[in-house]
């Protein structure tokens, strides 16, 4: 049993909501992405998305964008991500740790060669905001060889050919994008809405569904994971990091900023 399928069985036998949060590896510095990730899982965190910076994130809004920019800027390439993994995963050998980012990094070394170079690393799942279901075949066989989760991607505007194939491929869990636009955009977060969505989706796969795009705090992570089991939590933990003076402060701040949402996750509906 892979990491990621401990952590959401551990948590569904438990009756708990899975908290994912989301930086960007190499900001607010190269220093602070390892200890941000180990501040995180003792803040809560069950499984951590880890961003791959890129130069041209479409699918994310500005906070993100910049955040990858200035990661970029300090060097933090497909080879610093790694590092960063490898070297958390000598501390903690338990949390799933996903990397989330855009095809174009994968398709330079090959789906071979980036799934074997993640596994040495430490990684459990990959999620490649770009890469459509039709076309994944070749990533989804590498990385299941390698045992990586190739993470999928639903969203409101998802038709339902192409949701029949999400929910059958899915492996790891399925990543449910709350609003049809980039990341971030609270104002346009529906939580009834995406509730009658996650329900319709979460009876039709086998894997764990987590909600994220749109979820800046405590009450939207509660409001959410009604329906889902688990939140992401992306842009708002950026923010929150990226003018951090140091790998400490970084840390003290990730704590700060997720321990109401573990809290609040921890006191909702079980499920």
């Amino acid at each position: 049993m892979s990491r990621l399928e401990q952590k959401f069985t551990a948590l569904k036998d438990a009756g708990r909501k899975a908290l994912v949060p989301f930086i960007t590896a190499g900001d607010p510095s190269l220093e602070a992405t390892v200890p941000v990730m180990h501040a995180m899982v003792r803040a809560g965190a069950d499984v951590i998305e880890l961003g791959v910076p890129f130069s041209d994130p479409m699918a994310d809004g500005p906070t993100i964008q910049r955040s990858s920019e200035r990661a970029l800027a300090r060097g933090a390439g497909m080879s610093f991500v790694f590092e960063a993994v490898r070297t958390f995963r000598e501390r903690d050998a338990d949390t799933p740790v996903v990397l989330m980012g855009y095809l174009n990094p994968v398709e330079i070394r090959g789906a071979e060669r980036f799934a074997a170079a993640a596994a040495a690393a430490g990684v459990d799942g990959v999620l490649l905001v770009d890469l459509p279901p039709e076309e994944a075949a070749e990533f989804r066989d590498a990385f299941a060889a390698h045992g990586i989760a190739l993470i999928l991607l639903a969203s409101p505007t998802t038709d339902e050919h192409r949701l029949q194939r999400l929910c059958a491929d899915a492996s790891g869990y399925l990543y449910y994008v709350s609003f049809a636009g980039v990341t971030g955009a609270s104002e346009r977060l529906d939580t009834a809405a995406a509730g009658e969505r996650l329900r319709g989706i979460r009876a039709r796969t086998e894997v764990p569904v987590v909600a994220g795009f749109g979820i800046r705090d405590a009450a939207g992570a509660a409001a959410m994971a009604v329906d889902a089991d688990g939140v992401v939590v992306g842009s708002a933990l950026v923010a929150v990091l990226a003018d951090a003076a140091s790998a400490d402060e970084a840390g003290t701040r990730a704590s700060a900023f997720l321990a109401p949402l573990r809290a609040a996750l921890d006191a909702g509906p079980r499920t």
